[in-house]
This record gives structure tokens, C-alpha cells and sequence, in this order.
């Protein structure tokens, strides 16, 4: 299996517009995030979680030209807004992609997208198979090749989903996840979890809540994602965090 951080930033990324903080302003490739989206390569099947503004330059930067299934977290924009540029993806693949999402989010998806959805279909718009999925039972995508796990969380009072793909998990915008959807995720080798910055938030984890959650999964590996440029800088935290964790950064792969 292999993971690929294509974006690991907030809504507004780093460095942010008109920021002169020192962050925004490092010329660590590190601290440059694109807003948050990860590529998940397993069994020679292409799996996309979230699909953000920046997925077109995402997908260029990392040259993938075939997705076979494409993971929704939740409905806000910056992991949702890259979905009008699937239309290559729609060409060479000739056809529609698979989506698959909670009811909320596919609702939210259905209503902002509602050109797609509609029943007389303008030639050329995205082609979009909108599948709706429950936490109570996992799914398989790619042809029926690849199970798939939901792990449901609270991003502030909005129910969201994260994902479990064979000993990989990836959660994200969550900060808060009951003791039954944790139970889902214990036995995962290499753990992806939010921790926005150092101080506590009202809808992400901050750091040092993040760390526990990865305390009591016990993961071999966890990777650290939707980072502000409030966390500091990613040298300076890494050497701070525990040895099986670190903050993950754009264009990081994990292999295993």
C-alpha cells in the first residue's frame, strides 16, 4: 500500500493570501500546503480521499491519470471544490467516477452541484456517480476489489466521515470521536489525524489532542494533516513530536 499527502493544509492553505507571518513566509517546501487531499494506492487501484480547489494541480504534480473511487470526508468547500476538474478523469476513462459520501454530504454535493445531477445533462460537465454510504457498514470500491470502512466523527456539531482501508486509516476535520468508531480503528498500522495547531479549537483537533488519540490507537506510523500555519514550522515541530509521529507535508508518500 502506498499513501500519497497530495494536500495538508487548512481551507485557506499556507501560506495564506497577505500573511507576512514567518510560516507563510518560510521557504521550507515543507510549510507550502495545498489544501487537504490524499491518494491512496492499493492492490493497483487509485483511491481519492477528498477533492479539494486544488486537485488539478494536485493531480498534475503527482501524475495520476485514472481514479478509481473517490472518498468524500464531508461537504465543505475545501474538500469538495475540486469536482469540476474530474472531466479529463471523465474523458479517458470514458465515463462517470464513483463518489462515494455520507447522506449529509451527499445532500450538500446534490444541491451545489446541481448542474451535474440534473436530468437533462449539458454536454461536457462532470460525470458523477454519487453513492451514499453509512458508518454502520463498510462498502467495497474498485470494481468490488477493495473494502472500505467509515468511521464516523464530529467535526464541531457536523457528523463527518473518515476512512479505514485494510491497516490504514485517514481522518480528518474531526474533533471528537466516540469510544465504538474508535474501536474501528484499533489493529491500524499507520494512522493519518488532524491537528489543525497548538492551541485548542472548536471543530479540529489541536495538537496535543491528536496525540492522544494517537496514544490510544497505538498506530506503528501516524501522520499529522489539515496543519495551519498557526502549528509553526514543520522542522521545528517534528523534532518535537514522538518518534512513530510526525506532521505529514505536501507530495510525502508512505509505503508499506
Amino acid at each position: 500500500m502506498k499513501v500519497t499527502f497530495l494536500g495538508t493544509g487548512t481551507s485557506q492553505g499556507v501560506p495564506i493570501i497577505g500573511c507576512e507571518c514567518s510560516v507563510c513566509k518560510s521557504i521550507d517546501s515543507r510549510d507550502k500546503r495545498l489544501r487537504t487531499s490524499a491518494l491512496v494506492q492499493v492492490e493497483g487501484k487509485n483511491i481519492l480521499i477528498d477533492i479539494g480547489p486544488d486537485f488539478r494541480e494536485q493531480m498534475l504534480r503527482c501524475g495520476i491519470f485514472r481514479l478509481d473511487a473517490i472518498l468524500i470526508t464531508h461537504s465543505h468547500r475545501d474538500h469538495v471544490a475540486g469536482i469540476d476538474d474530474i472531466r479529463p478523469f471523465n474523458y479517458y476513462q470514458k465515463g462517470a467516477l464513483n463518489f462515494y459520501a455520507r447522506s449529509n454530504a451527499a445532500a450538500c454535493i446534490r444541491k451545489d452541484y446541481k448542474y451535474i445531477f440534473d436530468e437533462h445533462i449539458y454536454p461536457g460537465l462532470p460525470e458523477v456517480e454519487l453513492m451514499e454510504v453509512d458508518e454502520k457498514e463498510t462498502f467495497r470500491v474498485a470494481n468490488n476489489e477493495i473494502e472500505v470502512q467509515p468511521i464516523m466523527v464530529m467535526h464541531k456539531d457536523l457528523p463527518i466521515h473518515g476512512y479505514r482501508i485494510k491497516d490504514f486509516t485517514y481522518i480528518t476535520d474531526a474533533n471528537y470521536i466516540s469510544p465504538s468508531e474508535l474501536d474501528k480503528v484499533i489493529g491500524t498500522k499507520v494512522l493519518v489525524i488532524n491537528a489543525l495547531r497548538k492551541e485548542k479549537h472548536f471543530s479540529h483537533y489541536s495538537l496535543d489532542e491528536a496525540l492522544e488519540i494517537v496514544e490510544k490507537v497505538k498506530p506503528q506510523k501516524a501522520f499529522l494533516t489539515h496543519i495551519s500555519h498557526d502549528m509553526g514550522f514543520c522542522e521545528d515541530v517534528n523534532s518535537q513530536l514522538p518518534s512513530n509521529v510526525q506532521l505529514a507535508h505536501d507530495g510525502l508518500t508512505v509505503e508499506w
